[in-house]
This record gives structure tokens, sequence and C-alpha cells, in this order.
């Protein structure tokens, strides 16, 4: 699953000096998913982001005005480029159920992958400053095209995304916890034919389109 990040820049060949300044600033972002994953904005300083991207202090600020300046390319990165990312992947396809379905596996796929950025996920996924932007913005906007065309039964938009986004989250939850009394296999798959259901489908018609092949 290709995806372009700011966490990750360009390979192409560039001036020294300009290489340096890429890689520094990815380090610096690298290292704040992390500790912000694991801690949050509040807990987190800005000296702790450098001596964990191995940079100096003061090469922060050639970079990013504060903490919340960081804090923000990381949202970007976790929220805005994944979600163009998906709106790119599926611009032609037309069912509002299918786009939303595979919406869901791919987010939780992606936080089975990259565990850091599901934990950032799950940290700064439920404030409503989200619904505006990102990932957030999407799920409401294609949850309203379903019930718009009356392809979703539940006419409360706003709470079917609370329910959408409840539900992957705890999902994302699950699959970043070791607990041996219940399978994660196949847990995109699942998450997405419960968000369908919980949409209007009926169980067959959401499991179906679930286990869809994925557009990649």
């Amino acid at each position: 699953m290709a995806r372009s990040s700011s966490l990750h820049g360009p390979s192409e060949l560039e001036p020294r000096g300009a290489r340096r300044k890429r890689e520094t600033r990815s380090k610096l972002l690298a290292a704040a998913l992390r500790l912000m994953a694991e801690k949050g904005l509040d807990a987190v300083a800005i000296n702790e982001i450098t001596e964990a991207a191995d940079v100096g202090f003061g090469s922060f600020y050639n970079h990013f005005e504060s903490k919340e300046a960081i804090y923000q390319a990381v949202v970007d990165s976790v929220f805005e480029e994944f979600a163009d990312w998906l709106d790119g992947l599926l611009a032609d396809v037309h069912d509002p159920a299918e786009v939303i379905s595979a919406s869901v596996r791919h987010t939780v796929a992606r936080a089975q992958n990259e565990p850091l950025w599901g934990q950032f996920l799950i940290r700064e996924g439920l404030p409503m400053r989200v619904v505006n932007r990102g990932l957030g913005r999407r799920v409401l906007r294609d949850v309203q095209k379903g019930i718009d065309v009356g392809r979703f039964l539940n006419g409360d938009a706003f709470m079917s995304f609370v329910a959408v986004s409840g539900t992957v989250l705890a999902s994302i939850a699950v699959a970043l916890t070791d607990l041996d009394r219940f399978s994660t296999e196949h847990l995109p798959e699942r998450c997405a034919a419960v968000v369908l259901q919980t949409l209007g489908l009926d169980q067959q018609a959401a499991n179906e389109i679930a286990r869809r092949p994925l557009v990649s």
C-alpha cells in the first residue's frame, strides 16, 4: 500500500545542505510522532524531541517555530495526507458503502502495520476538531453521501460518524493490544462489516462488500 508522507522525504539527488535539512526535519517528525503517540502533546518537551531525534536543540527552530508547530505537522501527516491518499485511491468508486468499507479497511490495516501511527490516531482521533479535517471530515462527508442517496438508513449523519469512528478506533486499540482471548484475524474486514451494518446494511450485504478486493 503506497502512500506519501511528510515523515519521509524524496530520494532524488539534491544539494548536500538541502538533503541534511530534509533528513533533520524527518528525524524530528519521526521522534515527535513516537513521543506524542506515547505521551500526548502536553507531556512532551522540545528537548525530548531533539534528544530522541539525535539532533541539536537549536536545530529544532530551523524547522519549526514551536512544539505546537511540529505537532501540527505530525497531525497533517497522520490525518490529512492519509485522507488525501484515500480520496485519490477511491476517486472512481461511486458506491458510498464500498468507499466507507475500503477506507475503514485501509485505516485499520495501516494501524496494524504501523503501530505508532495507529497509537497516535487513537490518541488524537476523537477530539471534535478532527470532524473538520483529515479522516474525520472525509468519513462525515462519505456518510452523508450514503444517506443522501438512500444507501445508509440512519439519517443522523453526525451520530453515524461517531459510531463509525468509535468502531474503527476501538478495533485499532484491540489490534495494538495483546489480547489472547480475542482473535484479530481479518480485523479490517470484520471492522468494515460491522461499520456497514451500523449504517443500515444487512449482514449479508455488509459482509460481501467488506470482503471485496481492495483498490490499490
